[in-house]
């Protein structure tokens, strides 16, 4: 049976319709933020670059040991991302200098106020959580990882270690243990206080008045506080961001506006493609059965045109040979007898003499 060319074209056109509604549903759906929300503040100024953060991350996400191990300096010979075993990382980026102590800073995701994983994720494996983290469910994800080319900060990792069943990897905020009443573990570990948890509204407080009442120890700016919409991870630092390896002068328009309009086709083209080829392939085919039935057909006409050709020449051959055969025959048949004593003739005197 054929696939006809209208029949085609309304099954992809309900195919996209009914992704583009999937679509709407998941990936183009925006996420506000929550009011009371809460946050971390990381003060740069404060950092000694202990890593107690990173080995407590570590231990209360069951992931190995860090390495190098804490108190190896060798560490900050080069710039760390964070990876599926590390979920967050100090770097170095200014050595010390005389009486000016180095510049750290801490990297990991910044749980956004609107995030763009969330976003651009079509099966929404994320959620962003009225507590503040933005979480993942890997029940769900299929592994597409729209998520870590989106993330405007490079702080999420995908586990290509395990071939069977990879996952996102990624700084939980320690949803588990904020449900409980308590803190994160890297601000919990912090020696200096260089971690601060609380409600969003109040680190904002906190930080404005740390700046307002030491004017030359800070770059007058919150990081976070607008950039992209907002993080739940704010920053304050002795230098400006992009020199802490921060995205210099970001946009504040939440990065979902941008990417739901495009990304979200994703999910369309994922639905509507397979559809595509199986209607390429069902017209291919029936274009292969109708130049089948075609050639067949002809061939058929072609067999009977000739028969019918070659019974007339056959014919016509048949005729033409009977009658150069009765020419044949005339030619050879005798002369008819002359009557005696024609054209005064005399007969034959044989006793002459």
């Amino acid at each position: 049976m054929g696939v006809s060319r209208r029949d085609f074209i309304k099954g992809v056109a309900i195919g996209s319709l009914a992704a583009a509604g999937t679509a709407k549903a998941n990936s183009v759906r925006r996420f506000k933020g929550y009011e009371d929300t809460t946050g971390l503040l990381y003060d740069s100024t404060l950092c000694i670059g202990c890593r107690q953060c990173e080995k407590a991350c570590n231990e209360v996400n069951d992931l190995p040991p860090v390495e190098p191990p804490i108190g190896d300096k060798s560490v900050f010979d080069h710039k760390r991302k964070v990876s599926d075993k590390q979920y967050t990382v100090v770097n170095r980026y200014k050595k010390a200098e005389g009486n000016k102590p180095p510049v750290f800073r801490k990297h990991q995701c910044m749980h956004c106020q609107e995030p763009t994983c969330a976003s651009v994720c079509f099966v929404s494996a994320f959620t962003k959580t009225p507590e503040g983290p933005v979480l993942y469910n890997p029940d769900v994800c299929v592994g597409c990882r729209y998520c870590v080319f989106a993330c405007p900060y490079y702080a999420i990792s995908y586990e290509f270690s395990d071939p069977f069943t990879p996952k996102v990897a990624r700084c939980t905020m320690c949803y588990p243990r904020i449900k409980k009443g308590l803190k994160p573990a890297c601000s919990e570990a912090c020696p200096t206080g260089a971690i601060q948890y609380g409600k969003r509204k109040d680190l904002l407080e906190l930080a404005r008045d740390r700046i307002r009442k030491n004017p030359g120890k800070y770059v007058h700016h919150i990081f976070g506080e607008n950039e992209y919409g907002g993080t739940s991870w704010l920053t304050i630092a002795g230098l400006p961001p992009e020199d802490l390896d921060l995205p210099k002068d970001p946009m504040y328009e939440p990065l979902p506006n941008l990417t739901t309009g495009f990304l979200s086709l994703a999910p369309i083209a994922a639905a509507t493609i397979p559809g595509l080829l199986a209607g390429f392939y069902a017209f291919t085919k029936r274009k292969e059965n109708l130049h089948k039935e075609e050639l067949s057909r002809k061939l058929k006409e072609t067999k009977k045109a000739m028969s019918i050709e070659m019974e007339e020449k056959l014919l016509k051959a048949g005729i033409e040979m009977k009658e150069a055969l009765d020419k044949v025959h005339d030619r050879g048949a005798a002369p008819p007898a002359a009557p005696s004593g024609a054209h005064g003739s005399e007969a034959p005197d044989d006793k002459r003499g």
